[in-house]
């Protein structure tokens, strides 16, 4: 099988400032196999602005919606845009690029025709240059546990910003809104379970240690709405 190619979601709120748009420009101009869809997330400084600039000079696009809706749905509509395209994959990447581009590459190298999802994973080891906040890392690690046995799947890392899904996947990922703002990631793959059942998602799906991620500051991470997040996706049936 070749290489899949595949197009990325970024979902972008008030990045005018940390937007890497460098690394963005190099990547596209080596991968002509990898889209790059930007929505702008109802943003209130100039990230339209910027993403209209860089998107006119560069092969990639944008769209914008009318007010700040949250991540969960950001990428939500860009997955829907996405599927126009022909592309093997749809995937999400934080725009502030804490898991590099280049681990897109060591995904899409990954992929196999069976496969049904991809996920980058922050596997703290040694050899990996993964720098995360030490209670970050420790209550991840409690989440993770719960969300294993909520799902019945073995995840170690559900919330690494970087993820690819098979095309076919997309459609019914994308049918209903998403009951959480953050922890829609484990919604997908509830939607996923329900769809093709537990044997085969555990069957065709990866976590992918990676080898580098950064904790970049600014995040609009906020606990109090995780944890009524939290509340929120152990009532989700959907």
């Amino acid at each position: 099988m070749n290489r899949p190619s595949c197009s990325i979601i970024i979902p972008c709120y008030n990045e005018e400032g940390r937007l890497d748009l460098p690394a963005f420009r190099e990547f596209i101009e080596t991968h002509p196999d990898v889209n790059f869809i930007f929505v702008n997330d109802g943003s209130c400084d100039g990230t339209a602005g910027v993403l209209a600039n860089f998107c006119s000079a560069n092969r990639a696009e944008w769209c914008s919606l009318e007010k700040n809706s949250g991540k969960a749905e950001a990428v939500r509509q860009g997955m829907k845009i996405a599927m126009k395209h022909n592309s093997d994959y749809i995937g999400f990447w934080d725009a502030d690029l804490a898991t590099p581009l280049s681990e897109l590459e060591r995904m899409l190298e990954a992929a196999t025709d069976e496969m049904l999802y991809i996920s980058g994973c922050r596997l703290l080891r040694l050899g990996g240059r993964i720098k995360r906040k030490w209670y970050r890392h420790y209550l991840g690690r409690v989440f993770a546990t719960a969300v294993s046995l909520y799902l019945d799947l073995p995840v170690y890392d559900t919330q690494c910003g970087a993820k690819l899904y098979k095309k076919e996947c997309v459609p019914f990922i994308t049918e209903h809104r998403f009951v959480t703002r953050w922890f829609f990631d484990v919604e997908i793959l509830k939607r996923m379970t329900k769809h093709y059942g537990t044997d085969v998602v555990l069957s065709r799906s990866l976590e992918l240690p990676l080898e580098s991620w950064l904790d970049v500051s600014g995040s609009k991470l906020r606990y109090i709405s995780c944890m009524v997040d939290f509340i929120k996706l152990f009532l989700y049936t959907k």
